[in-house]
């Protein structure tokens, strides 16, 4: 894992599309272990999030990571932080499930054979070490969701941000990846409309367009948002 001092800070950030302002003005400063991140659709969080490893630069403030800006330092908060889309096909590039585990370890690692054995490794951590050879797209969509989730993790990030995970999950491959999570050391940040999914995460942020409008523990951050999406 890279050294990291565990801190996400956004200071007085702001960004639009075209005429359409996504942040207003967001500041936020994360290092809990475990923080969810909800709004209804439109309200900034997906752009938010992207900030965290320098897929969408603010056009105003800063982004820091681990101390790092990320508009001066994008190659290192992209091995620092591991980003996790909805849809794991958007991530699952290889044929064969251990092939794509392969791949992310031909950054770190230069021996084929070595590689190999890694590889092994990692998919018997994810519970899919008897999935090794078969081609990735037969896998389940929770199985893709976890494949896509160690080829990410393999590389060492400090940081995990997850896109709604769960989106396209039914309840017991929800449920798996959500015990999946739960054992992660790892610092994580997920975006969600899986409310249940953040009743034991340390801190729920809550984006209203473009705003934020809540930042609290589970229970009174998700309370107010279902008052606010009641309204």
């Amino acid at each position: 894992m890279p050294d990291t001092d565990g801190s996400i800070v956004f200071e007085g950030v702001e960004h639009a599309f075209g005429d359409r302002v996504v942040l207003r003005g967001v500041s936020l400063d994360i290092r809990e272990h475990r923080v969810g991140i909800i709004g209804a659709n439109g309200s900034g969080k997906s752009t938010l999030a992207r900030m965290i490893n320098a897929l969408v630069l603010p056009q105003r403030g800063t982004v820091t990571v681990n101390g790092l800006d990320v508009r001066k330092n994008k190659r290192k908060v992209r091995r620092d932080v591991g980003f996790i889309f909805s849809d794991p096909d958007r991530q699952i590039i290889m044929p064969t499930v251990a092939e794509d585990i392969e791949l992310s370890l031909s950054r770190i690692i230069s021996d084929k054979a070595a590689r190999k054995t890694r590889a092994r490794e990692v998919l018997a951590d994810f519970g899919l070490d008897g999935h090794a050879d078969q081609p990735s797209h037969q896998l389940s969509g929770g199985q893709k969701q976890l494949l896509a989730l160690a080829a990410v993790m393999v590389v060492g990030p400090s940081i995990l941000v997850a896109d709604e995970p769960t989106t396209m999950l039914d309840l017991r491959n929800s449920l798996m990846l959500r015990h999946t999570f739960a054992d992660l050391s790892e610092q994580l940040v997920v975006l969600t409309h899986d409310l249940p999914m953040l009743d034991d995460f340390d801190r729920v942020i809550v984006l209203d367009d473009g705003l934020v409008v809540a930042d609290d523990e589970p229970a009174p951050a998700i309370a107010f948002y279902r008052s606010l999406m009641g309204r």
